[in-house]
């Protein structure tokens, strides 16, 4: 039986889009009050932002081919998501606090993780790729969906009742972002922050990067609901933003950020998409079209920017420069992984907990036992 028609679908809404896919300015009366924000960028921001992109990208290409080649033990690549990711972290100010999922690369390098840090994750090498006392508010990656969406709102919370947020001055007062993608937003966790945010008006906005496949599943199937109007009927503020125009993924997470430091939580759904596979042990082909791809192809943000920038006077060697630069990163970083040691297997157990623990202790042992059953050859 063919359910009913709905209104208000994804199909729909307009998102906020200050570029156009030819990195033209779209001005509009609505529009406006963005351009305003998006004026707080100058050209040398946007260049840097442009470089940022680039040079995740390459990083994330290069990633792929170290797990093809048995390096890693799985890659989650980001490819086409830049743009939302750049506009948002370039939005957040230095005292914020982020929680992301697990392809949030560009987001973990802008706030003090390196590369190197990254790989390990994926490689096996650490627990957690990077001390979050040691980047720039930057919590460590959720492997686990959407849980991430509870540790932030309680983060949250605790910045309120701590009174460091809500004394109206923005310089000072802290807010939380909590990054994840539309397959997360259907998990039990993540409506519960939600719950918790706005109950407790917690300083808190969720970026919600729609990338139009929850593995397999579209987006559509679930949600008969654009994700950012179901945020509304839990009484957060909510916006759909176009996710490949860095522009107005700034100036609405900057506006949103800024209003929920004031107690005022919010949802942005980021309208992107996600041009690689799920994660490496995923093929897409299986469930979307290659047309699929190429339409989004063509809104690529990086390319999307670049054409802004030319606009804007920037010359076609400075983009060059860039461009050879993130290349040069992504083959030191090849080099670098190729000549890592392997991780020792104690480091799996080590530090789980601040004390000894005998069932971990135990399985420390177990594993020694059965590596040596292999001689020389462990």
């Amino acid at each position: 039986m063919t359910p009913p028609a709905v209104t208000g679908t994804a199909a729909a809404t307009q998102p906020i889009r200050l570029l156009d896919a030819e990195g033209r300015l779209v001005e509009s009366e609505a529009n406006a009050p963005w351009h305003e924000l998006a004026a707080q960028l100058s050209t040398e921001d946007r260049l840097a932002m442009h470089g940022e992109m680039l040079r995740t990208r390459r990083f994330d290409i290069e990633a792929g081919h170290l797990q093809r080649q048995g390096k890693l033990g799985l890659w989650v690549p980001s490819i086409g998501q830049e743009g939302a990711q750049v506009g948002a972290v370039w939005a957040a100010r230095e005292q914020d606090t982020l929680f992301p999922s697990y392809r949030e690369h560009l987001i973990a390098l802008h706030r003090g993780a390196t590369m190197d840090q990254i790989i390990d994750i994926f490689r096996g090498a650490r627990h957690a790729g990077w001390n979050p006392l040691e980047t720039r508010g930057m919590r460590i990656y959720s492997l686990v969906i959407a849980t991430h969406a509870l540790h932030s709102t309680g983060y949250a919370m605790g910045i309120r009742l701590d009174g460091k947020s809500g004394t109206g001055d923005a310089s000072t007062d802290e807010a939380v972002m909590a990054f994840y993608g539309d397959g997360a937003a259907s998990q039990g966790d993540a409506s519960e922050g939600l719950v918790f945010a706005a109950s407790y008006e917690a300083p808190i906005v969720f970026f919600v990067q729609n990338n139009k496949w929850a593995i397999s599943v579209p987006s559509t199937r679930q949600s008969r609901f654009p994700l950012h109007e179901r945020a509304r009927g839990f009484g957060l503020d909510a916006a759909l933003v176009d996710g490949n125009d860095p522009l107005a993924s700034f100036a609405v997470t900057r506006r949103m950020l800024d209003a929920a430091r004031q107690g005022a939580p919010g949802y942005i759904e980021a309208d992107t998409y996600r041009m690689g596979a799920h994660t490496t042990s995923d093929d897409p082909t299986r469930y979307r079209t290659s047309e699929e791809e190429e339409s989004w192809r063509r809104r690529d943000p990086i390319a999307r920017l670049a054409a802004h920038l030319r606009e804007q006077g920037v010359a076609e060697a400075v983009l060059a420069e860039q461009d050879v630069e993130a290349t040069e990163l992504a083959s030191d970083l090849r080099r670098r992984t190729l000549e890592a040691a392997t991780a020792i297997s104690d480091d799996i157990f080590d530090h789980v907990y601040s004390d000894p623990h005998p069932l971990v202790t135990e399985q420390k042992r177990q594993l020694a036992e059965f590596e040596a059953s292999f001689g020389g050859e462990a």
